[in-house]
C-alpha cells in the first residue's frame, strides 16, 4: 500500500527528514536546524471505554504518546473528529473536553482541527513536537547488551474487550482505564536525561509486534523475560476467558514466526504478548552500564519502570522463563 508514497518520496532526496518512511518509527522526524528537529504524528480510533470523557482522554494521550515515543517534547496539536450525526452534542463536546483537558496536563495547545460525519466515533490528534536532532529516541537505536524497561503493565485490549462484551469487573474497568489515560511525558523525559537512543510505544502491535519492528530496525534480537513482564490485575483473568480483540490474532499469525517461545508458556501468556495497547507504555533500550540509575531514579520521581528484557546479538525475539 505504502509503494507508491516510497517512490515518489525517495529519503534520499531528504537529507533533512531524520525519520520517515525509511524505517518504520512512532514519528516523523525533520531537522530544522542544528538545535531542533520538528517531530509530526497522528493516531485515532474508536471508543475503547464507555464514558466519553475517558475516551477522549485516553485517544488524546495515545497520540501524545508518539512523540513522548522519540523523546520529544509536544507543544502543538489538531483535533481530528469523526462523528454520527445522531451522536448527542453533550457526547460529542465530552469528547473532545476530554482530549483538550489532556492535552492542558501536557502543556500542549489544540489550535483546531477537522470533523466529518461517520457511522462510528472516532476521535484523535495530529501532534508536534520538538527535539533535537541528535537526541531523539527511533526503533533503530537499540544495541547488543542494552536492558529492556517498559513503563506500563500489559493487558489493556484483552481488558476492555472483556468490557465490550460485558463480562469485565469495574475495578479492573477503572485499573486499565487510569493507565490509558496516564501521559508518556515523565518516561520520555527521563530517557532523555539518561541520553537514551533506542525506544517506541507499545500500542496496537503489542508488546511482540513493536518489540520486532525495534529488534530489526537495530538488527538485534530482544530477549524477554516471562515472569518480569507486568501486566494489569485483570489480565490473565480475561485471558482465560478468551477475551481477546481481534488484533491479538493478527498479531500472532503475522509476528509470531519470528518469535521463539521457552517451553511451558502457554498459548495464553503467549497471547497475552500479543495482545493490542490502547496508549501503553514506552519499551526503552537503557545501556547495562546506566540501567540500575535508570531504575533508581524512575522509583524517585514516581515513574513505573519494569526491567523485564535485554538486547542480544542476533535477530527476531526469543521469550524465556526465568
Amino acid at each position: 500500500m505504502l509503494r507508491p508514497v516510497q517512490k515518489l518520496f525517495d529519503p534520499a532526496m531528504y537529507p533533512d527528514l531524520l525519520v520517515g518512511l525509511g524505517h518504520p518509527d512512532d514519528a516523523a522526524v525533520w531537522k530544522l536546524d542544528e538545535q531542533r528537529a520538528i517531530i509530526i504524528t497522528t493516531d485515532f480510533f474508536t471508543p475503547v471505554v464507555d464514558d466519553p470523557f475517558d475516551y477522549g482522554q485516553i485517544a488524546a494521550a495515545n497520540s501524545l504518546s508518539d512523540i513522548y515515543a522519540m523523546g520529544g517534547q509536544p507543544f502543538l496539536a489538531l483535533n481530528i473528529a469523526a462523528l454520527p450525526p445522531q451522536l448527542p452534542p453533550e457526547i460529542s463536546s465530552e469528547i473532545l473536553r476530554g482530549g483538550a483537558e489532556k492535552c492542558l496536563e501536557a502543556g500542549v495547545v489544540i489550535a483546531g482541527g477537522h470533523s466529518v460525519q461517520d457511522k462510528e466515533p472516532k476521535y484523535g490528534l495530529v501532534v508536534v513536537g520538538f527535539v533535537h536532532p541528535d537526541k531523539y529516541l527511533s526503533k533503530a537505536g537499540a544495541r547488543p547488551g542494552d536492558r529492556l524497561v517498559l513503563t506500563k503493565p500489559l493487558g489493556f485490549g484483552v481488558t476492555t474487550t472483556a468490557l465490550k462484551q460485558e463480562r469485565a469487573v469495574p475495578e479492573d474497568v477503572a485499573e486499565v482505564v487510569g493507565w490509558m489515560k496516564r501521559l508518556n511525558r515523565e518516561a520520555a523525559t527521563l530517557a532523555t536525561d539518561f541520553n537514551l537512543r533506542g525506544g517506541t510505544d507499545i500500542t496496537g502491535f503489542s508488546l511482540l509486534g513493536h518489540g520486532m519492528e525495534m529488534a530489526e530496525a537495530s538488527k538485534v534480537r530482544l530477549q524477554f523475560t516471562q515472569e518480569k513482564i507486568p501486566f494489569v490485575s485483570g489480565a490473565r483473568k480475561y485471558a482465560e476467558m478468551c477475551t481477546f480483540p481481534g488484533g491479538a490474532v493478527d498479531n500472532r499469525n503475522f509476528f509470531s514466526p519470528r518469535v521463539q517461545f521457552a517451553e511451558g508458556i502457554s498459548e495464553t501468556e503467549q497471547m497475552l504478548l500479543f495482545d493490542p495497547q490502547t496508549s501503553g507504555g514506552l519499551l526503552l533500550a537503557v545501556p547495562e552500564i546506566s540501567v540500575g540509575k535508570f531504575m533508581e531514579q524512575a522509583a524517585k520521581k514516581g515513574i513505573p519502570a519494569w526491567e523485564i528484557g535485554k538486547v542480544l546479538d542476533g535477530s527476531g525475539i526469543e521469550v524465556v522463563r526465568l
